[in-house]
């Protein structure tokens, strides 16, 4: 579990990010999306405790924030974190890398190695893992710092930008070992320029631009109402008149032999104006709904913080 309150950060005299209030229940996936500059990474660093806030205070995995150092340690031994650059040894080979940061999470003996054999295998890594860190591909090092996020087992992992600079097939490994954290239980708050990932992936949403912007399930975080379009074989008007007052109907607005309308629930009402076209005697050649993307409420968002 991730919660903030009131959670503020200063650096001199910016302010980086400002009064965020949020909570991601555990085993939930939220996506973090902002402009760079928008105050995310900073956001990950209060919550796993490697900054101060200058105000508000925090909750995650069970741990007060800000935190003594007894309190510290038991949060980087529940979370996980993989930062946007690898920063492991270029010159020590990719198995040695990995115990050296397993070490340094306690993990020694019989339980280290057997921990850092079924990740590799588990990763596909395992044939490479005598070959120095240096040689490996993007996408291979990319998931080796995935396994250093997770190898303790933590029960809250932050991933950022999990997928920046990695070819599309690579992207795809990445995100398909994301959604099997999830699957396991995990609670993930993953930074992402990657609409598309986020939709893909994100149980929850948070558009962040130094304050929280919007944050919810995607498929609440638009002000602008659901629309469904249905083409008709004539001229849409007089239908268009007819189902302006209609329950469930915000607004209908004919344009040549197309309909729209914008509806209170595209589940609930879609099927109750096809019933009532039919009804009229309307020939209806196609029915889509259409429900804001979430490319489409991030822009907005951006744009009225902007102006």
């Amino acid at each position: 579990m991730i919660a903030a309150k009131g959670l503020s950060k200063n650096f001199g005299e910016h302010r980086a990010v400002e009064a965020l209030d949020f909570h991601v229940p555990a085993g939930a996936l939220c996506a973090l999306l902002g402009p760079n500059g928008a105050g995310k990474t900073t956001t990950v660093r209060l919550l796993l405790g490697l900054l101060t806030p200058t105000e508000g205070r925090a909750e995650v995995a069970g741990v007060s924030l800000p935190a003594a150092d007894a309190a510290a340690a038991r949060l980087r031994a529940r979370a996980g974190f993989l930062t946007e650059s690898p920063g492991f040894y270029d010159k020590v080979n990719g198995r040695e890398n990995l115990e050296i940061f397993a070490r340094l999470y306690g993990l020694t003996g019989v339980d280290l190695s057997r921990r850092v054999e079924h990740w590799l295998r588990r990763m596909d890594l395992w044939e490479a893992r005598d070959r120095p860190f240096a040689t490996w591909s993007k996408g291979m090092k990319q998931r080796l710092a995935l396994i250093r996020a997770v190898i303790h087992e933590p029960e809250v992992i932050f991933l950022d930008e999990p997928t920046a600079g990695l070819d599309p097939a690579a992207s795809r490994e990445v995100r398909d070992l994301i959604a099997g954290f999830r699957r396991e239980g995990r609670t993930i708050l993953l930074c992402t320029h990657n609409l598309a990932e986020a939709a893909e992936l994100a149980d929850l949403v948070g558009i962040l631009r130094r304050r929280m912007l919007a944050f919810g399930a995607p498929g609440t975080l638009s002000s602008v109402r659901p629309e469904v379009e249905i083409t008709l074989s004539v001229d849409a008007a007089p239908m268009a008149r007819l189902l302006g007052g209609m329950a469930g109907v915000d607004e209908c607005r004919a344009e040549g032999s197309i309909l729209r309308c914008t509806l209170v629930d595209i589940v609930r009402d879609t099927p109750h104006v096809v019933r009532t076209l039919v009804g009229l005697g309307a020939d209806l050649l196609s029915v889509r709904p259409r429900v804001p993307s979430l490319e489409e409420i991030y822009l907005r968002a951006v744009r009225e913080d902007h102006s």
